[in-house]
């Protein structure tokens, strides 16, 4: 199984890498939201209510049917146009230098569909421009951008310049993509009229359309077209082509003409015998879309243990229940994924098997009543045959489909695991090394395994924020050896890593949105433990808490220690706030404003890490911290740097002379200590007395 899994994992990356793979991959992704939006219109178009189909025409004139009419064919009959534009540019931005990505592929990609699929013909219209030219577009997209791009660099170096006073630098930029669109057109448009002339057809569009129907036009039982309509449109969807789509014209020759045969036979008063019907594939093979993949919607939700997984499956649950499928395809993925492609190409074979023997034998009646591809399960299965049996045949359906997809939602939970586990090491070791540089960007957006790593993480913070998060004490004592302070430290205890990097933990928190929310957590889990602290620590001590400058001075910060205050006042408690510099903390009115309300609160305030930079002196002025705390760097280098002695020595002597305490951070050694004594800093904290520590329940 080890050998296999690998096997597997080695294979995905590898095809993963592709540039043909990531074209298409990147530009199906940024379809989504026009098949989304699309998909939708025609769900309130076609909601299946009889009331609801009555009204819409005559209210208010027809003006919510016009309005949706008009979104979805500015988007579904538009389709191929959008398809062909996203390819183009994903492939440019794939395989191409900045300097070249400039518009002039998408250009070129969009005159050549154009050609090929026929826009010099009386009849052009959405028809050519829809899903049934899904293919086209991604050959178009393709094969367009990849001639301009030769032809680009190929003609770079004698590109047209213009001097006036007019001709920008923008202007210049698009004339030196003149030539090669001009000659990818002629190209195309010499390919387009060879292949009129050759194969007797109006364009390459209408080829290609025959080339697919050339697979249901033999003589031959409809079963087997059926079962390689099905299989057809799997395998499509499954190297990125939108399988449905682009059998859209099979679909409509083979199987949408049995619906009106049955319907006919129905007013003739006749049996009607046609199985195979669009209505069919729609509500009995391909339920949540092509894979049939409310099934795995559904079993994701069930059995995966994999956070990240499940949300997904929630953010998809919508759309998916009209089916529309492609957050659940690109999302997961499915494309290019070998764990899914037996499942996805099994699901909607079995389906189609139970569901033509069922009625084949009369278990379930024929195909008599129209339903829209989005409309969602059961009621799909009722309305198109007028009975309940079709719907208990999509029930019966809807539980093998999950049984089947079991098996592998846990093999990719179980493959995920051990990538997560092997990578995780590496990305903690990663963010440590660069943790000042990744401050500056988002670590869940790295095209990397160290994003796809923090993003798990991510899902699981957002899960495990409150079960999940411990606080550990480290005490501060005075030069006596009397314990003064203790400071609460944020620690998340990961179900599989154990204890995280806090530093890499408030990152995550940033990213996800959640850190204004675990600094509340912190503050009241400390409030919560405060009498457990003095038993264990003394009763007159300091307990401090972290929280970040991005934070502090948030009026959602300010309000929430308010809230505690009326609850429990810290006035007399000895409760400090430490500002940490995880972001700068800006000095306006509001800041001062925020920092004057917690010392009238009673609440005590410190600088974290202070050191003589600009920002730390800069927080001195206004004289609103109570205490610093020594940079712990320059506790460590008291003896490795040749004036840190004079630095810290002229930290404390302004801070004292301020009525600041100063606290000294990582004090490890008894020298160190002596040291900064010497230097007038008499509190400490650090491994020489104590780490941080777990309150046990004896505390």
């Amino acid at each position: 199984m080890g050998t296999k899994t690998s096997f597997l994992k080695n294979f995905t990356l590898k095809l993963e890498k592709l540039t043909l793979v990531q074209s298409i991959r990147t530009g199906l992704v940024s379809m989504i939201p026009i098949l989304i939006i699309g998909a939708l219109s025609l769900v309130f178009k076609s909601f299946p209510i009889a009331w609801y189909q009555e009204h819409l025409p005559v209210f208010l004139d027809g003006f919510f049917l016009k309005l949706l009419d008009a979104i979805y064919n500015a988007t579904f009959g538009l389709l191929s146009v959008y398809m062909t534009f996203f390819i183009s540019r994903a492939f440019m931005k794939v395989t191409a230098e900045p300097d070249i990505v400039n518009g002039g592929a998408i250009a070129a990609s969009l005159v050549a569909f154009f050609i090929l699929a026929g826009a010099y013909l009386p009849g052009f219209g959405l028809d050519s421009t829809g899903p049934k030219s899904i293919f086209l577009a991604i050959l178009t997209g393709l094969l367009a951008s990849r001639l301009y791009l030769i032809l680009f660099k190929f003609f770079r170096s004698k590109e047209l310049r213009l001097f006036s006073s007019g001709a920008d630098k923008e202007l210049n930029r698009m004339l030196s993509t003149l030539l090669p669109i001009a000659i990818v057109a002629i190209s195309f448009a010499l390919f387009n009229t060879l292949i009129i002339q050759l194969f007797k057809v109006e364009s390459f569009r209408e080829l290609l359309a025959k080339f697919f129907s050339l697979f249901f036009s033999w003589e031959g039982p409809e079963f087997l077209k059926g079962l390689l309509f099905v299989f057809l449109s799997s395998l499509l969807w499954f190297f990125g082509i939108h399988g449905s789509d682009t059998l859209e014209d099979v679909m409509e020759h083979t199987f949408t003409p049995g619906l009106a045969e049955n319907m006919a036979a129905v007013e003739a008063g006749e049996t009607p015998t046609v199985i195979l019907t669009k209505g069919f594939f729609d509500s009995f093979v391909l339920m949540g879309g092509c894979g049939a993949t409310i099934c795995l919607l559904i079993a994701i939700l069930l059995f995966s243990r994999n956070r990240a997984r499940r949300g997904l499956g929630y953010a998809a649950a919508f759309p998916m229940l009209f089916n529309i499928n492609e957050l659940m395809v690109f999302g997961l993925p499915i494309i290019y994924n070998p764990i899914m492609l037996i499942p996805f190409l099994a699901v909607p074979l079995v389906f189609f098997l139970v569901s033509y023997f069922a009625v084949a034998v009369g278990i379930v009646p024929v195909i008599t009543h129209a339903v829209e591809w989005t409309t969602p399960i059961f009621f799909g299965g009722y309305y198109a045959t007028g009975s309940v049996a079709g719907l208990l045949l999509q029930a019966f359906n809807l539980v093998i489909g999950v049984l089947i997809y079991f098996p592998f939602v846990r093999i990719m939970d179980r493959q995920t695991e051990e990538a997560y586990k092997n990578n995780f090491n590496e990305f903690v070791a990663y963010f440590k090394a660069n943790e000042s540089d990744l401050q500056k960007v988002r670590i869940c957006e790295l095209g990397n395994i160290y994003g796809d790593c923090a993003k798990d993480l991510c899902a699981d913070l957002r899960h495990g924020l409150e079960k999940q998060m411990r606080l550990a004490y480290q005490p501060q004592y005075n030069y006596q050896g009397e314990c003064v302070g203790v400071e609460a430290l944020m620690r998340w205890e990961h179900p599989l890593h154990g204890i995280l990097y806090p530093p890499l933990v408030v990152k995550l928190a940033e990213e996800t949105g959640l850190l204004a929310e675990l600094e509340e957590l912190v503050l009241r889990k400390a409030l919560e433990d405060r009498e457990a602290v003095y038993r264990k620590f003394g009763e007159n001590i300091k307990l401090s808490v972290n929280v970040t400058g991005t934070t502090v001075s948030t009026e959602r910060y300010i309000r929430y220690l308010k809230t505690l205050n009326e609850q429990d006042p810290f006035k007399g408690k000895n409760i400090c706030i430490e500002v940490t510099e995880q972001a700068t903390l800006t000095f306006d009115d509001n800041t001062r404003n925020a920092l004057q309300t917690m010392h009238e609160m009673g609440l005590l305030l410190a600088i974290d890490d202070f050191s003589m930079g600009q920002t730390s002196i800069h927080y001195l002025k206004d004289n609103m911290f109570d205490l610093i705390k020594l940079d712990g760097t320059l506790v460590q280098g008291l003896f490795s740097h040749a004036n840190t002695k004079e630095i810290v020595g002229s930290i404390v002597k302004l801070a004292l002379s301020l009525n600041m305490n100063v606290v000294a951070e990582f004090v490890e050694k008894e020298e160190e200590k002596e040291t900064l004594h010497e230097l007038g800093c008499d509190i400490y904290q650090g491994y020489l007395y104590s780490p941080a520590v777990f309150l046990t329940k004896k505390d």
